[in-house]
């Protein structure tokens, strides 16, 4: 049977970015339900697929997983083949808990610069706590890949599901064009290359729904 994931606008949705991403890097195949946010049957919707009334949700038969980090691991366990985690044990232990810290953290980012996948680059100004979020996002990327990514442009050098946890805040550093390091920008530039990457800005460019409150910042 084949896996449906639910989805919030790709224009919008950090938390249906990291599964999505992931699935199509990886060549794991989908179907694919997109979901309206911001509208009144929204919630309605989503409740049909997840008890959270969120997106993402993963369907697999009778097999509902809710929640992106959730999904990253029930993939990684239903295809071990895949590296979807790094093989080599102290490298999938910091990537889970970088995707840990990702997941739980980074408040002030989330809420400062939301996801926009049709923001037109531009600055804006940045809180005392945004640039601590933005510092400590620097440092542990820095670290992974000075530890773990001799292998390639990544964090753990091949694309992985540590990766795909903070492809939202690389839309973030660069839609709003936020001062980084050089590495940083390196790092960017090799997400934004991802063909995963890419088909989902261009889904996201080419969805009929807007949210005001987003495309005003």
């Amino acid at each position: 049977m084949t896996l449906r994931l639910v989805i919030a606008n790709k224009a919008y949705s950090s938390w249906s970015q990291r599964p999505w991403v992931l699935m199509r890097h990886f060549e794991i195949p989908f179907e694919e339900t997109v979901i309206a946010m911001d509208r009144p049957e929204t919630r309605a919707q989503m409740l049909a697929f997840a008890p959270t009334g969120k997106c993402p949700a993963l369907v697999d038969g009778d097999i509902v997983v809710w929640e992106s980090l959730a999904i990253v691991e029930y993939l990684a366990e239903s295809f071990p083949e895949l590296r979807i985690w790094p093989r080599e044990k102290p490298a999938r232990a910091l990537a889970r808990a970088l995707a840990s810290e990702m997941h739980a953290g980074f408040t002030a980012l989330r809420g400062h610069c939301p996801t926009q996948y049709r923001r037109p680059v531009r600055k804006i100004a940045l809180t005392p706590q945004v640039e601590a979020d933005v510092a400590r996002i620097e440092a542990a990327w820095a670290d992974a890949r000075a530890r773990h990514g001799a292998g390639g442009p990544f964090l753990f050098g091949a694309f992985c599901a540590g990766d795909a946890m903070f492809a939202p805040v690389v839309n973030r550093l660069h839609a709003y064009d936020i001062p980084v390091k050089p590495e940083t920008r390196a790092y960017l530039d090799a997400m934004m290359a991802v063909p995963a990457w890419k088909a989902w800005e261009a889904g996201a460019k080419e969805e009929p729904w807007s949210i005001a409150h987003y495309d005003q910042i």
